[in-house]
Formats: structure tokens, C-alpha cells, sequence
């Protein structure tokens, strides 16, 4: 039987309606896949050095990423070695021929626990000092810890970013 135009019509409509329409998945993947990807390049390695006592770090724009090494912090009020309070700022500042012998000491015993790949170029060490410290002071706590053992002393600063890093190699 013959279909009036009409007819015809109406039923090419009814065959597009009818229809699923499919969603091309491959597309999203591909999308997905470069987010993913872009999300894990892009991703920052930030490393923050922990400590509990607050202490004003100095600025820098240095782009090395932290290691972990023995931290020795510097307050107002004195020195920690790991988190233990080793001596007194004063004390530091008398100290005879630019070597405090307290410091020194907690050091050695510090470094003869230690087991390092490095033993040959010696022991690293990061100082977390203020940033209002005398120089005659940091200069006698980094000369104690070379006498003991540590030459690979970094000085910790904070990133322009406000993030902590270490200048290795001061």
C-alpha cells in the first residue's frame, strides 16, 4: 500500500525520535586522562620543617627542595638539638675560641649514633636560626658543629612563598 507524503514523513520522524542517543566516551576519557595528568605534574612537592617553638626565619628565593638532616634550632633564649634544649644563647655567646664544648658534645654523641652514607664528606646538620641573631653567635654554633663532624651545615629560610626550605652548602 502506497503512503501519502505525509505519512512517510511522520514515520522518518518517528525513526529519529526513536533513536538512543549515545554518548562518546572516549572523549571523556581523553579529558580525563590529561586532568589527571596535568594535576600530577603540576602538583607541588612542598616540604615544611616541623618544629613546635615558633622562630622567625629569614626571606629567600632559593628554588633547592629541604633534606632531611639533624635540626638544630636557635631562639632567643637558646639552642635545641632535635627538640632538646643543649644550652643557653648566653652561654653560646661566651663561649672560648668560638666553640661551644656543651654543643660540641651533644653533637658527637648525636653523630656517633647516627649511620650515614656520608661519613667521608661528614654529617649534614640545618639550622633553624632567628632572623635577628647576632652573626658572632651563628658563627660559633656552625664552627661547633664542623669541629663536630657536621661541614654540611644548611641555614633554613622561609620561601618568598612562606614555605621552609634549606640552603645547602653554607
Amino acid at each position: 500500500m502506497k503512503q501519502s507524503p505525509k505519512a512517510r514523513r511522520l514515520q522518518r520522524r518517528q525513526r529519529r525520535t526513536k533513536a538512543v542517543a549515545m554518548l562518546n566516551m572516549v572523549s571523556l576519557m581523553d579529558i580525563f586522562t590529561i586532568l589527571v595528568f596535568f594535576l600530577m605534574v603540576n602538583s607541588t612537592n612542598v616540604q615544611v620543617m616541623q618544629t613546635s617553638i615558633p622562630v622567625a626565619l629569614p626571606q629567600s628565593i632559593s628554588e633547592q627542595e629541604l633534606q632531611e638532616t639533624l635540626v638544630l634550632t636557635v631562639t632567643n633564649d637558646e639552642v635545641l638539638l632535635a627538640g632538646k634544649a643543649v644550652a643557653k644563647l648566653d652561654e653560646v655567646r661566651q663561649a672560648a675560641g668560638g666553640i661551644h664544648t656543651a654543643l660540641q658534645q651533644e653533637l658527637n654523641q648525636l653523630r656517633e649514633l647516627q649511620v650515614s652514607m656520608t661519613e667521608a664528606e661528614g654529617h649534614p646538620v640545618t639550622i633553624m636560626a632567628e632572623r635577628e641573631l647576632p652573626y658572632q653567635v651563628l658563627k660559633t654554633i656552625m664552627a661547633t658543629c664542623v669541629s663536630a663532624g657536621y661541614p654540611l651545615i644548611s641555614l633554613a629560610v622561609t620561601r618568598s612563598l612562606d614555605t621552609p626550605t634549606a640552603i645547602p652548602g653554607v
